[in-house]
């Protein structure tokens, strides 16, 4: 066609304008860039439109471009408005990195989950991104399978990284790694995980687990259950050992002796849930109630009461626990106790914001010593506004359903 043509003879005699260095100072050229896009003297041996593009294009130094770009003053008004004209015209865009190496800051976060294909924590990533994004940061979603090594190594390449802080999900790290993982990055917010350092807790959104544990058992015990086992999640799981507090505490204020062999440690995920069960079940048969550690766990029971031959409700009362769009639409429909996982995000991230502003405002000149509690403890103020905001207790709240009504 003829706008083939044409086309075809512009790259040609674009080609022979570079070859000879004498390509024309204000070229419209579609190929290297947006149709109608200006393209600089400078930029012609390149795609990328550099800062010293821009420079060149206003008449301005590269430190008068690099002030308005990380919005530092010293510029004024007339300038600041004819460089960012040239920056829209030209398509310029910061480098990350460089901007990064000036600001002290890359514009981003890490968010860091013990397994992605578990839909708790699809929507604890939601709530972190739309607030992070809201604020002008990208996330790093990361994921570690539940594995302590590859939490280490995940958490090591975000601090290579150098992401401005961390929301770390559900830690399966002992207190001691976790300790040394909340003094090696600048700013760090914890879900559902706990830590005191030097006295004091660090940032952390937490579900009041143990309310959860009392409220599951004290449904089962009024609708006269007594013989109520409990798979109560993986090896050294706060959130477990919180819900199993519960449970023994409303059976002993029930008169119900607590048995421990009625208690089982089981992986987060239907498989492993639904191989507990038949363990359980097999070794207690007497058994009428079964609380899980989340609603993941009690599909594999009912998979396993299937299995069995043991009908839910009717044998075998089940309820789980976090509310997942899964537990309402499985047959029969789980008892569960509802968490505000977007909202376990949300708080998260604002924990984190404000640790980084907090390093920001303390000590501006100080990149070795961005760490918040640092900082907080150098400034008796700012540990005062710091401490009674640290930890964030969220509530849950039981659901009622068809497989324990």
């Amino acid at each position: 066609s003829r706008y083939q043509t044409l086309r075809s003879n512009l790259r040609r005699n674009v080609k022979i304008w570079l070859q000879k260095g004498s390509l024309p100072n204000r070229v419209k050229l579609a190929q290297f860039g947006k149709p109608g896009s200006l393209l600089s003297d400078s930029a012609r041996s390149t795609d990328r439109v550099t800062m010293a593009d821009v420079a060149r294009e206003v008449g301005v130094s590269m430190m008068t471009v690099s002030r308005v770009v990380n919005e530092k003053g010293d510029v004024s008004p007339a300038t600041r408005q004819r460089v960012l004209e040239a920056i829209e015209r030209l398509g310029y865009r910061p480098s990350g990195i460089a901007r990064g190496l000036a600001t002290r800051h890359t514009g981003t976060l890490g968010l860091v989950v013990p397994d992605v294909a578990n839909p708790f924590f699809a929507e604890v990533a939601r709530g972190v991104e739309h607030v992070a994004y809201a604020e002008g940061y990208n996330v790093f979603l990361c994921n570690t399978d539940e594995d302590p090594e590859r939490e280490l190594d995940v958490l090591g390449s975000l601090e290579e990284k150098r992401v401005d802080g961390i929301v770390l999900c559900s830690s399966r790290l002992d207190a001691a790694d976790l300790q040394m993982v909340v003094d090696s990055h600048p700013a760090v917010a914890l879900v559902n995980r706990h830590l005191n350092s030097g006295g004091r807790g660090v940032a952390a959104v937490l579900v009041d687990d143990v309310m959860g544990g009392q409220l599951m058992t004290s449904h089962l015990l009024r609708r006269g259950h007594r013989a109520i086992g409990f798979l109560s999640g993986p090896e050294g799981s706060r959130s477990g050992l919180g819900r199993v507090k519960g449970y023994r505490e409303r059976l002993e204020a029930f008169g119900v002796p607590y048995d421990s062999r009625r208690v089982l440690k089981c992986g987060p995920m239907a498989e492993a849930g639904q191989e507990a069960a038949r363990h359980l079940l097999s070794a207690q048969p007497e058994l009428t109630a079964l609380l899980c550690y989340n609603d993941l766990v009690a599909v594999g029971v009912l998979r396993a009461c299937s299995a069995m031959g043991r009908r839910v409700p009717d044998d075998l009362a089940v309820v789980g626990f976090d509310d997942i769009p899964l537990a309402a639409l499985v047959t029969p429909a789980l008892t569960t106790c509802r968490i505000p996982r977007y909202e376990l995000g949300v708080k998260a991230v604002a924990l984190l914001l404000a640790q980084i502003r907090m390093v920001d405002s303390t000590e501006p000149s100080m990149p070795e010593a961005r760490s918040w509690r640092a900082a907080a403890t150098t400034e008796a103020g700012a540990h005062a506004k710091l401490e009674p905001s640290n930890t964030i207790l969220l509530q849950p709240e039981l659901v009622i359903r068809a497989s324990a009504p």
